[in-house]
């Protein structure tokens, strides 16, 4: 997994409340067993469907290249699929800045090497006003210390969970905490004969 310290990156505001993981990726795109090139399949509904109210903002010329993508509360929400995360980073985004998560997909997103930062809603909205207005607006998201901000004043400080802020920064999934043990585990083996000897 990939460590996260700090990134700088072009904001996309997606002005929206309750975006669950049918609306990040559609059910009919879970069927591929990589965790990659579900990206092309991000909020296809709203972007490829009929239905589709054009341009939908990540498809505005302005925010191609985005990495940092900025929202509304309760991001996440619905079902458990992890490839709501594959869909976000496969696209190229590394951050969703919100005043809320849903709370499975903040853990997937932890265990993927993807950074959530929750701020105020006042924040957020600054955030979504100046990603609007201004062209090629970028942020940093320092991860080290906490902080968010961006080259004319904003600055905003978040909280996360100690576990994993060290384990985004280390760039450490579960099978990477677990080698962390190698040598115990290794040891242990050598006591225990295998099953088949």
């Amino acid at each position: 997994m990939k460590p996260f310290r700090l990134h700088k990156g072009l904001v996309a505001p997606l002005d929206r409340v309750n975006v669950d993981t049918d609306q990040i990726i559609p059910k009919q795109f879970l069927k591929r067993i990589e965790r990659t090139g579900f990206g092309e399949f991000l909020f296809f509904d709203w972007r490829r469907s009929p239905e589709a109210k054009a341009p939908f903002v990540l498809d505005e010329p302005r925010y191609r290249g985005a990495s940092i993508l900025v929202t509304g509360k309760n991001f996440g929400c619905g079902s458990s699929r992890e490839h709501a995360v594959w869909a976000l980073a496969d696209f190229g985004f590394r951050v969703v800045i919100s005043s809320s998560f849903a709370d499975i997909f903040a853990n997937n997103s932890s265990k993927n090497g993807f950074l959530n930062v929750l701020l105020r809603e006042e924040q957020v909205a600054e955030l979504m006003r100046r990603a609007h207005e201004k062209g090629n607006y970028q942020i940093t998201v320092d991860l080290e210390q906490c902080k968010v901000y961006d080259d004319s004043g904003f600055r905003a400080d978040f909280q996360i969970d100690d576990f994993v802020r060290h384990c985004l920064l280390e760039g450490l999934d579960d099978i990477g905490l677990t080698l962390q043990h190698e040598a115990e585990i290794s040891a242990y083996e050598a006591k225990h004969p295998g099953w088949t000897n």
